[in-house]
C-alpha cells in the first residue's frame, strides 16, 4: 500500500528513509513538538517550499530546463489570493476563486512562455525566463490599485483559519487549539497531497519521457516523441504546483508583496536547495527545505550563543557575531555540495548501492 502510494519510488535507503519519516512525523506534529510561533512559521515555510522547490525540479532535474520564472508563478498564486480575498472578503468562495484564477493565469503564462522559448538554446531560455521574471516583478510593484504596490496586501483568511477564532476553550498538551492550528494542518494535508502528486508524475511513463530528454534530446526526438510538445508540458505542470505553492504561503502568512513570494532572492533560494537535497528526487525537496529553512532560521540563535559563550577569546567571538550568519550559511552550503555533489538523496542512494 505504502509502495503504491509512493509511486513505486521508494527512498532506496535505510537512512534516508529514517530521515524522511522523521521529517513527516516532526512536520505532522510540530505544533506540539516545538511550541512557538517562530517554529510553527519555520515548519509551514518547509511545506510550502518542499512544494515549491519540488515543483522547480519537475523542470531541472527531470527535463533538464533552467528557468528563472518560476518565482513568478509562486507569486501569481499569492497574489490571487490576496487579491480575491481583499476585493470579495475572507470567504471560502473568494480563496477558491482566487485560486481558480492564478492557476489559469499560470497556464497561460506558462504555455506562452514554453511556446515561444522552449525552441531556443538552455541559456537563452534562461535569459528570457530571467526578463519575464522581472518584468512580471516590476508590473507587480506599479499595480498598486490591484497589488498594493510595494506595500503589499494584508487580508483576512475566513474565520475558520483565522488566529482569533478558538475551537476549546482548554489547550492541549498546551497549544491552543485554534485557527491557526486548522491553518497549519490545512497546509500540512495540502502539501502532502502535491508531493504524492508530484510523485505520480515524475514515476508514469510521462516522467520517463522527460528523463529521456533530460539525458539526451536529440535521440529522445529521434525515436518518435515531440520534444517541445513534453517541455512545454513540464513547463505548464511544474507552474501550477509553483502557484498551489504561492497560495498555501498567502494563506498562511493572510499577507502578500513582492518580496514576499516574487523576489530574486527566493529563486537564490530554490536552485540552493534542490542542490543540497538533490536533482531529479522529489525527496530531495523535501530533505533540502527543511535543513536549508531551519539553518536560516536558528544560524543565528546558534551564533549569537556561540559568541556569548566564547567572550573571553575576542577574535572568536567576533568571528561567532550572529551579523555574521550569512558568511556561515555560505560555507555550510560549500561543504555541503563538496561532501554531497549529488545532493543528500543522490549521496545516500549511492552509499547503498554501493
Amino acid at each position: 500500500m505504502l509502495n503504491r502510494l509512493l509511486s513505486h519510488d521508494t527512498p532506496r535507503s535505510r537512512l534516508l528513509a529514517v530521515l524522511l519519516l522523521a521529517l513527516l512525523l516532526a512536520l505532522a506534529f510540530a505544533p506540539f513538538l516545538f511550541p512557538g510561533v517562530k517554529a510553527l512559521n519555520v515548519a509551514a515555510k518547509v511545506l510550502v517550499f518542499t512544494v515549491l522547490v519540488a515543483s522547480f525540479d519537475l523542470l531541472l532535474g527531470y527535463t533538464g530546463i533552467v528557468s528563472f520564472a518560476h518565482t513568478m508563478f509562486f507569486g501569481i498564486g499569492a497574489y490571487g489570493i490576496a487579491i480575491a480575498t481583499t476585493r470579495l472578503g475572507p470567504t471560502w468562495g473568494a480563496l477558491a476563486l482566487g485560486l481558480a484564477a492564478s492557476l489559469g493565469l499560470s497556464l497561460l503564462l506558462a504555455l506562452a512562455v514554453g511556446l515561444f522559448s522552449l525552441r531556443v538554446r538552455a541559456i537563452f531560455f534562461a535569459m528570457i525566463t530571467l526578463a519575464v521574471a522581472s518584468a512580471f516583478q516590476t508590473l507587480a510593484s506599479q499595480l498598486s490599485d490591484f497589488t498594493g504596490g510595494e506595500d503589499g496586501l494584508t487580508f483576512k483568511v475566513p474565520e475558520l483559519l483565522s488566529p482569533s477564532f478558538e475551537w476549546a476553550d482548554e489547550p492541549f498538551l498546551g497549544v491552543s487549539l485554534d485557527g491557526r492550528l486548522i491553518c497549519y494542518y490545512l497546509l500540512f494535508v495540502a502539501a502532502l497531497a502535491l508531493v504524492l502528486a508530484l510523485l505520480r508524475i515524475v514515476n508514469s511513463p510521462f516522467g520517463r519521457v522527460l528523463q529521456a530528454i533530460r539525458e539526451n534530446e536529440f535521440r529522445a526526438e529521434a525515436i518518435g516523441y515531440r520534444v517541445v510538445l513534453y517541455r512545454t508540458v513540464s513547463s505548464i505542470l511544474s507552474a501550477l504546483f509553483a502557484c498551489a505553492a504561492g497560495a498555501l504561503l498567502a494563506i498562511w502568512l493572510r499577507y502578500n508583496g513582492p518580496d514576499t513570494s516574487l523576489a530574486f532572492e527566493i529563486m537564490l533560494d530554490v536552485l540552493l536547495i534542490v542542490v543540497i537535497g538533490g536533482m531529479g528526487t522529489v525527496y530531495g525537496a523535501a530533505i533540502g527545505s527543511a535543513l536549508f529553512l531551519v539553518a536560516q532560521s536558528y544560524l543565528q540563535d546558534l551564533l549569537r550563543l556561540g559568541s556569548e559563550a566564547s567572550a573571553g577569546w575576542p577574535w572568536l567571538s567576533a568571528l561567532l557575531s550572529p551579523d555574521r550568519w550569512l558568511l556561515w550559511l555560505g560555507l555550510l552550503f560549500v561543504l555541503s555540495v563538496y561532501y554531497f555533489p549529488t545532493g543528500v538523496v543522490g549521496r545516500l542512494r549511492a552509499r547503498r548501492r554501493a
